[in-house]
């Protein structure tokens, strides 16, 4: 599985946070693994680090199922871990509810 990390010009993209995302990509994901060819995870802070906000860092996953068109979900929360830690719980729901349909098909 392949993971594309993308950051906005508000996010430093660190060696850290890659880290970080990689390892969250593949709790959320590991499972899947034989099944999910490419993942993206796009960072980003809404109002810029100048500006405060509630809900301004988002994070969009999109993952790359093998014979499935593209699932994405975005999240937005206070902190960009929040944020992160919100999308992959959704996109490993969405996942698995695709792939039981399927099975039940």
């Amino acid at each position: 599985m392949i993971v594309q990390i993308h950051t906005d010009s508000n996010i430093e993209s660190s060696e850290g946070l890659k880290a970080q995302v990689e390892s969250l990509v593949e709790s959320a994901l590991g499972r899947f693994g034989d099944r999910v060819s490419r993942v993206q995870v796009h960072l980003g802070d809404e109002n810029s680090s100048s500006k405060a906000g509630g809900n301004d860092k988002r994070c969009m996953i999109e993952a790359r199922l093998d014979g499935r068109p593209p699932v994405a979900v975005t999240q937005q929360a206070p902190t960009l871990e929040q944020a992160m830690d919100g999308a992959a719980e959704k996109l490993e729901r969405s996942i698995s509810s695709m792939l039981e349909r399927l099975r039940d098909r």
